[in-house]
């Protein structure tokens, strides 16, 4: 890792990424995860081994791939494009996180229902947390039922369990 990318620079990074991957012009685009719990690993050049694994509760009546980017998106998002061609989904944005402006162009492939891949590069301008580029992988399956009290939106991380519609405020249950 460079100098002044420690930890807090990853998890910006990685959140950034997670928000502009979760992006979605139209959900009719987007195909439907099936319901229950979703392991997602996001890998990155220079982040630790394992940084990037959460598990998801999904309820696949009320969500859709990219809903939790949807809010966040209209507010900081100019240009949304989402195109999907069978079990291809690709999605172009640039978006404002604070005074940086980030072009992200991303591919997602596989039938969501039980498993799906992502590639996402997306340049900074001017660099977040010292980096202008990045380029993540995401590997996601389905693991099965969403685990005894857990709900809809949930994601865990090292442990902690973080409510979707809460994570922008930083808490956690």
């Amino acid at each position: 890792m460079g100098p002044g990318f420690g930890r807090n620079s990853i998890i910006a990074i990685i959140s950034a990424t997670f928000a502009l991957a979760s992006i979605s012009a139209s959900a009719a685009d987007m195909p439907k995860r099936k319901s229950g719990l979703w392991q997602i690993k996001m890998s990155m050049a220079g982040m630790p081994a394992g940084a990037g694994t959460m598990e998801t509760c999904i309820d696949e009546k009320s969500d859709d791939i990219t809903q939790q980017g949807q809010v966040q998106g209209k507010k900081n998002c100019d240009q949304v494009e989402t195109k999907r061609d069978g079990d291809r989904v690709s999605v172009h944005s640039v978006c404002r996180f604070g005074k940086t402006t980030a072009t992200s162009d991303a591919m997602f492939t596989g039938h969501f229902d039980a498993a799906y891949r992502g590639e996402i590069r997306t340049v900074f301008s001017p660099a977040m947390a010292g980096r202008k580029e990045t380029r993540v992988s995401v590997d996601a399956k389905w693991l099965g039922p969403c685990k005894p009290g857990q709900r809809p939106g949930d994601i865990m991380i090292n442990g902690q369990v973080f409510h979707r519609s809460a994570m922008g405020a930083g808490n956690m249950h």
